[in-house]
């Protein structure tokens, strides 16, 4: 009889060994990575298209939002403020108009601002 419990008792050890290391791992497998906002691809096209523009430095960058303006025509808007290479700090704000469905840029409009 003493066997049968000697047994009992590491089989025991063994299962909460393996139902502890079972559950780690599911709880590591589902921590899931922040992946970057939707907008990240449009704000990297307005850094570019300002930086080419402007040929100036991107000082400080806020996305303001999107628009809806249409079924095939959404806008992203955002801030950049920027440095000339004369040293002359402005804001540039940046609208670029595409198609939702196809990601197809339409256009890229831009506004200075002394704010």
């Amino acid at each position: 009889m003493g066997d049968i419990t000697e047994n009992f008792s590491r089989w025991a050890v063994i299962m909460k060994k393996i139902l502890i290391s079972f559950l780690a791992i599911l709880i590591f497998s589902t921590v899931t990575v922040e992946a970057a906002p939707e907008y990240a691809k449009w704000g990297k096209i307005a850094v570019e298209e300002t930086q080419k523009r402007y040929n100036a430095v991107i000082i400080d960058y806020k996305h303001i939002g999107r628009t809806e303006l249409t079924p095939k025509k959404s806008e992203e808007k955002f801030k950049l403020w920027i440095r000339s290479k004369a040293g002359n700090e402005f804001g540039v704000f940046v609208s670029i108009q595409f198609d939702p469905s196809t990601d197809t840029i339409q256009s890229i409009q831009f506004s200075e601002t002394n704010r």
